[in-house]
């Protein structure tokens, strides 16, 4: 016969306190057990605070220190890198939402204890400014219109983070937003060239209409009317044509941004007419063999002026025997020591904002050459940051803009 339910409560509760008095004794003892061994610490007695290796530890930027600031609504920071892993707008080749793990990884040799540069006699990470890589926006893969307002959304948050040193950037003479405010500077990772439309919104927010300097194989203005592919209004907006959406929404300047770098192909000069109508002038690749480096800067700087400028770099610009992990390559770009020279020449312009798109790992080499490449990119955005923004009372005037047949 079966105990009933009662019978059986009866004699766990008449039982309770033998096993209560066994078990104390057992964790008495093993309390005392583990108190010996918590004396024994051979780690920290010979290699207290031994740092990582550039091959060693948690991957985040250059080694810094990491927060997911989008949950952290009061986490404080100056300089912010920002992954969006968002490739749902692409033409050719995907992958690039693996491109801020790409950058992190080529990184790895980059850390703020040794970031002196030479060249820029700086080193960005003991500047004064609070530098924090703040993960990545978690983007839909499914849905590209909601990634595209996730990517907004994010972006307007990290921009009404509080900083860290207002005095810094005062000192720096960084551009406080309309509010009176100052605000962060982010660092976008990419993700595609699409993701630029979303944070031209938001730093238009803040800022007003913007500046931009384009570096690209690709205008990005191309005309979503007579773009091949557009099938529908979702498809209308891609990685080629976010600069023109971004101009008829008014985030830009009219007739003061610039591209640098180009050397696609056209369906015709209407596609150039197009790109004059949203505000760009053009620097073609070759450009830099028939005037040299000095003659690009100073006609970036002639463009831009000295109002807020956003600098977008798509890593195809970049020869794709130097670079060819992105989604879409052309021959005959520049190189990563004439792109850094450039980058480095437009030290003292208004900045408000970086991003660096197109890194697609899957198609580096093994020795991650690409991804290397562009984590350099990152580290001189940060040092152009940490220069701070002259007066440049010398750049009010502007050159001559382009004509339709100057490809």
């Amino acid at each position: 016969m079966h105990a009933s339910l009662s019978t059986l409560l009866t004699l766990a509760a008449a039982s309770t306190p033998v096993f209560a008095h066994g078990s104390h004794s057992h964790s008495h003892s093993h309390d005392s057990a583990r108190s010996e061994r918590s004396r024994l610490d051979p780690w920290n007695e010979k290699y207290p605070d031994t740092p990582d290796l550039s091959f060693s530890g948690v991957t985040t930027f250059a080694h810094l220190p990491h927060a997911k600031c989008l949950d952290k609504p009061d986490e404080a920071f100056d300089i912010a890198l920002l992954g969006i892993p968002f490739d749902s707008a692409v033409s050719y080749r995907p992958g690039a939402r693996f491109g801020p793990y790409g950058l992190r990884s080529g990184s790895r040799r980059q850390r703020p204890e040794r970031g002196y540069s030479s060249r820029l006699e700086i080193n960005p990470y003991s500047s004064g400014l609070s530098v924090l890589d703040c993960g990545d926006v978690p983007v839909t893969p499914f849905d590209p219109a909601t990634a595209i307002k996730q990517v907004n959304a994010a972006y307007r948050s990290m921009l009404h983070h509080p900083v860290v040193s207002e005095a810094s950037m005062e000192k720096l003479n960084m551009q406080r937003g309309l509010d009176g405010e100052y605000h962060p500077r982010i660092i976008a990772l990419g993700g595609d060239h699409t993701i630029v439309l979303p944070i031209l919104d938001a730093v238009h927010e803040v800022y007003g209409p913007v500046s931009v300097i384009h570096f690209d194989a690709h205008i990005d203005t191309w005309n979503p009317n007579r773009y091949l592919g557009s099938v529908s209004v979702q498809a209308d907006l891609n990685h080629g044509t976010f600069f023109w959406h971004a101009y008829e929404q008014g985030f830009i300047k009219p007739d003061s941004s610039i591209h640098a770098g180009i050397r696609t192909r056209f369906s015709g000069p209407e596609d150039l007419d197009d790109d004059i109508t949203a505000g760009f002038d053009l620097i073609h690749t070759f450009d830099i063999d028939d005037h040299g480096v000095d003659w690009i800067s100073d006609k970036i700087k002639a463009r831009i002026g000295n109002g807020p400028v956003v600098i977008s770099l798509d890593v195809d610009v970049m020869d794709p025997s130097y670079v060819p992990a992105t989604g879409t390559p052309e021959s005959g770009g520049w190189t990563s020591r004439e792109l850094r020279r450039i980058l480095h020449s437009l030290v003292g312009l208004n900045i408000v904002a970086f991003d660096i798109v197109e890194l697609a790992p899957a198609y580096d080499t093994n020795g991650e050459i690409s991804a290397i490449a562009a984590a350099d990119m990152v580290y001189d955005f940060l040092s152009i940051l940490a220069l701070g923004v002259d007066g440049q009372e010398n750049l009010d005037v502007k050159e001559e803009g382009r004509s339709v047949d100057e490809l």
